[in-house]
């Protein structure tokens, strides 16, 4: 893989973080963020193979609790919200480690 295509997709995979994050825009701006989060993070899968890349691991585990905390929010808000507010913040610190230069 490029060191390019690497760099979009944890910049997507961010960027999808953010705007879940920042939650103001509405519902439909939350799922375009989960959804570009997952993509980043699904393309960013064959990088993983190499030594040295435990980044990717905190890349999808946060991914993971993003969804986990958006199904649970349906349920109730001020956990869903928790976990999903862990797992954004999981994505951002993996994309930020795996950043390559």
């Amino acid at each position: 893989m490029s060191v390019r295509f690497i760099q979009g997709a944890l910049i997507l995979a961010a960027a999808g973080a953010v705007l879940m994050l920042v939650g103001v825009l509405g519902a439909t701006a939350n799922l375009i963020g989960l959804a570009a989060l997952l993509l980043g993070t699904v393309l960013t899968a064959p990088a993983a193979r190499g030594p040295g890349n435990g980044w990717w691991s905190l890349l999808a585990s946060g991914a993971a609790l993003a969804v986990i905390g958006a199904l649970l929010s349906l349920a109730t808000d001020a956990v869903g919200g928790l976990i999903a507010l862990i797992g954004g913040v999981a994505v951002l610190a993996g994309a930020a480690f795996g950043f390559p230069e």
